[in-house]
């Protein structure tokens, strides 16, 4: 297992007919590296089956969310999972979380 930490990226809807690629990514990171960062910036919808899926990695590995646009915010936000998760302002500012330095998220 690598230190380094792994920066997945995902684009556009994220729902249960969309989700296996990115469930892959995902899974495949969080067996090799401590940390795994989504940069969620580019997500314009997201459902509970992405939900269920941070939940997931969450458990499994050290996951951070970077720029989480305004759907994944609100998707966390309505379901509190925002108060457990680690959300970061950028991609940068996730990997300083890593090396631990923590950066405020702002709006």
């Amino acid at each position: 297992m690598t230190d380094k930490p792994a920066v997945i990226a995902a684009h556009g809807d994220v729902d249960i007919d969309s989700l296996g690629p990115l469930q892959d990514e995902l899974g495949s990171a969080a067996a090799s590296h401590r940390t795994v960062i989504l940069d969620a910036s580019d997500i314009t919808f997201c459902d509970s089956s992405f939900l269920n899926l941070l939940l997931h990695i969450h458990q499994a590995t050290t996951l951070r969310i970077a720029a989480p646009s305004e759907p994944v915010r609100r998707l966390l936000e309505v379901t509190g999972v925002d108060r457990v998760m680690n959300l970061h302002p950028t991609t940068d500012a996730a990997r300083a979380a890593t090396a631990g330095t923590r950066l405020p998220l702002t709006r």
